[in-house]
């Protein structure tokens, strides 16, 4: 931080400046990483700012765009009086790698009007108060556009002119004209600036998007029950047939598991047995046989050139595809010839298969990435290449904590130098140092804690945190399920839990998703107090009937047509909790401008629960009056309620476990 002479201290160190500017956020390991954003989205930026004495500040935050111009500075205001904590709103406008700074100076013109409307009233220096404004004036009209300045100049000659009556010249201070130049141009007194930090701007879906995960090869398969033949596999082909009802359901990203070629040394069988048999297809993340690795398509599925059919035909229902980078290999990949220091060999000379003792995945090859670590990289930087120019522009990085972090650093940042609509999703369920550290380093999106997230406490402190200071770097993503999750609350709620997780995921988070299945209330584990699937997809075809009358694809669909048609919904840091008072209830509301979602939801997925809601009024833009009424539209059932700030609900979570509310005109 310096002030407008750049000063320094001699000692290395820049300046603190006149006017201190200290904790300035959103700002990720000191500067080292950006703070991120998409397109549209305002970001608060914050600072605290003080200077000796009783003197007035001014404060703005300063935007700076990728091609360097540095747009008209935000007003910023004082948000903790008495703390000294400013903050003010930035709006960017398109991708790229964008910065800010915050200004601070003396505001003259403000500390003069704060003692003149002490002193003058009280005949204290009138005449010597009224010149000095005036002088004030006329210094601040000179620093003011053409077009703008004689407004300000009338305000400095009125004050001067003794044949005006002193309270006529008082008023004049009030001219809303005046305030309104000011603000866009003030008078500005010993401006000291902060350091410029990063902002990384992406795409909208960095933020917003609904994922929806199938496996390929069970779309279209064909089981015989009586086990007289083999299964067949469903193909790109085949697998087309399904999108149109995912993108009936609102949904704008299907993630496809690995579709590469699957080993066959020590393939695994159904539920991860050991003994597969020859029509068993094996784990998709066992990648790599003779047909290749990781730039190959299995041949059950297709051809390269289906491939960019089932991608071509996916866009055509506003469909994205986001396409799994599993850096791992079987036994049979070809890096295991071509490339063995590629992995770690063990003493026996054997290469290390994946173990997280007692488990075994003898399938799967991990990769060494301290042996030949530039070879690797440029390995995988092409296979992301490859993928890119077939039309792929999301990946979901499967375990990226177990890579190393500067790994993920380097090539996240070359691909966004070339790319910066290539999105990256980090499933890494692990650490929180870890987590947030993948984040921060160029991951646009995380998965969360969110499926072990059950009590209205546990969602609320969760939450709190991932749209408060984690908001800066680290996007959730709340999938309900994974093929590797199966919660417990999912397998002993029935069909009222997987209602309300995807109420809470949908509208809690702006970016969550389903693996397959969820619509049909799938919950056998494959033994008890697992979180398996019983009959995994993982290890064998799925095919499913979709015409099955008790799905839930309609309420799918109700929450995304409300997310698409709702930008409080779209939005992460602008989530707010609301008191209830009975413990198995959460209220929460998302506002952004006028619109306003609020959601109260019961999480027991077997009793009815009744309680009284306590609203925070001004959170979702109403007169902050206990008694005022305002009218709320349930977007589940049409039903429309006359609210206060204290409110009965009854939610049975078998017939209504929610109220998604909007909130229309205060009555009168």
């Amino acid at each position: 931080m310096h002030d407008e002479s750049g000063t320094s201290s001699g000692t290395g160190i820049p300046s603190l400046g006149r006017v201190p500017i200290l904790d300035v956020a959103p700002v990720v390991g000191c500067g080292r990483w950006p703070a991120k954003a998409v397109v549209g989205e305002t970001v608060e930026v914050s600072a605290t700012v003080f200077r000796e004495g009783h003197e007035r500040l001014g404060a703005a935050v300063v935007l700076r765009t990728p091609e360097g111009e540095e747009l008209p500075g935000e007003v910023m205001a004082e948000v903790a009086p008495g703390l000294d904590r400013w903050a003010g709103r930035v709006t960017p406008t398109g991708v790229g790698s964008w910065s800010f700074r915050v200004e601070a100076w003396g505001d003259p013109i403000a500390h003069w009007r704060h003692d003149a409307r002490i002193k003058v009233p009280r005949g204290q220096d009138v005449e010597l108060m009224l010149t000095e404004g005036s002088l004030l004036y006329a210094r601040a009209a000179e620093a003011v556009p053409g077009k703008d300045r004689p407004t300000v100049e009338r305000l400095a000659r009125r004050l001067g002119d003794e044949t005006v009556p002193v309270t006529d010249r008082m008023d004049a201070i009030d001219d809303p004209d005046v305030a309104d130049v000011l603000t866009r141009h003030p008078l500005r007194d010993l401006l000291t600036v902060s350091d410029w930090y990063p902002l990384a701007v992406h795409r909208q879906r960095a933020l917003f998007s609904a994922w929806y995960e199938f496996f390929p090869r069970s779309e279209g398969a064909t089981v015989d029950p009586m086990g007289r033949r083999g299964p067949i596999s469903g193909t790109f082909r085949t697998a087309m047939k399904r999108l149109p009802a995912v993108a009936d359901m609102g949904f704008d990203v299907v993630y496809l598991p690995p579709i590469h070629p699957i080993g066959t040394t020590h393939r695994k069988g159904p539920n991860n047995t050991l003994d597969a048999g020859p029509y068993d297809p094996g784990s998709p993340w066992a990648i790599g046989s003779a047909e290749g690795g990781h730039d190959a398509i299995h041949p059950d599925l297709g051809t390269l050139e289906d491939f960019d059919a089932f991608v071509e035909y996916a866009g055509s229902h506003g469909l994205e595809i986001a396409l799994d980078l599993a850096l791992q290999c079987s036994p049979d990949h070809p890096w295991v010839v071509e490339h063995p220091e590629w992995f770690t060999t063990r003493a026996d000379g054997t290469i290390a298969y994946a173990e997280n003792p007692p488990k075994k995945y003898q399938d799967i090859y991990p990769l060494n990435f301290d042996h030949d670590p530039d070879g690797l990289y440029t390995e995988v930087r092409r296979i992301i290449h490859h993928w890119m120019d077939h039309g792929v522009r999301i990946f979901r990085v499967d375990n990226p904590h177990t890579k190393p972090v500067a790994f993920w650093e380097r090539l996240l940042a070359d691909i966004h130098t070339t790319d910066p609509d290539v999105l990256f999703l980090a499933e890494a369920f692990t650490r929180p140092a870890m987590m947030h550290t993948l984040a921060k380093t160029g991951f646009h999106q995380s998965y969360t804690y969110f499926t072990w997230r059950n009590s209205p406490q546990e969602l609320r402190e969760y939450f709190q945190e991932l749209a408060g200071p984690a908001a800066a770097y680290m996007r959730p993503n709340c999938f309900t399920n994974t093929p590797d999750i199966l919660s417990e609350y999912l397998q002993h709620g029935g069909r009222a839990a997987f209602q309300i997780r995807a109420i809470l995921a949908a509208l809690l988070s702006p970016s969550w998703g389903v693996y397959t299945g969820y619509e049909l209330c799938e919950n056998t584990p494959v033994r008890p107090g697992s979180e398996e699937y019983r009959n995994s997809e993982k290890y064998q075809y799925r095919p499913r009937d979709w015409d099955d009358p008790t799905t839930l694809a309609p309420l799918l669909t109700t929450l995304n047509t409300l997310r698409n048609t709702h930008p409080a919904l779209q939005q992460l840091r602008n989530l707010h909790f609301h008191d209830v008072d009975q413990p198995e209830l959460l209220a929460f509301s998302k506002r952004h401008l006028d619109d306003v979602v609020l959601t109260v939801i019961n999480l027991n997925p077997h009793q009815a629960r009744e309680a009284t809601v306590h609203l925070d009024l001004p959170a979702l833009g109403l007169p902050d009056d206990p008694h005022h009424p305002y009218t709320v539209t349930d977007q589940l059932d049409g039903a429309v309620y006359t609210w206060t700030a204290a409110n009965y609900v009854h939610l049975d979570p078998h017939t209504k476990p929610a109220h998604i509310l909007t909130i229309g005109r205060s009555e009168s």
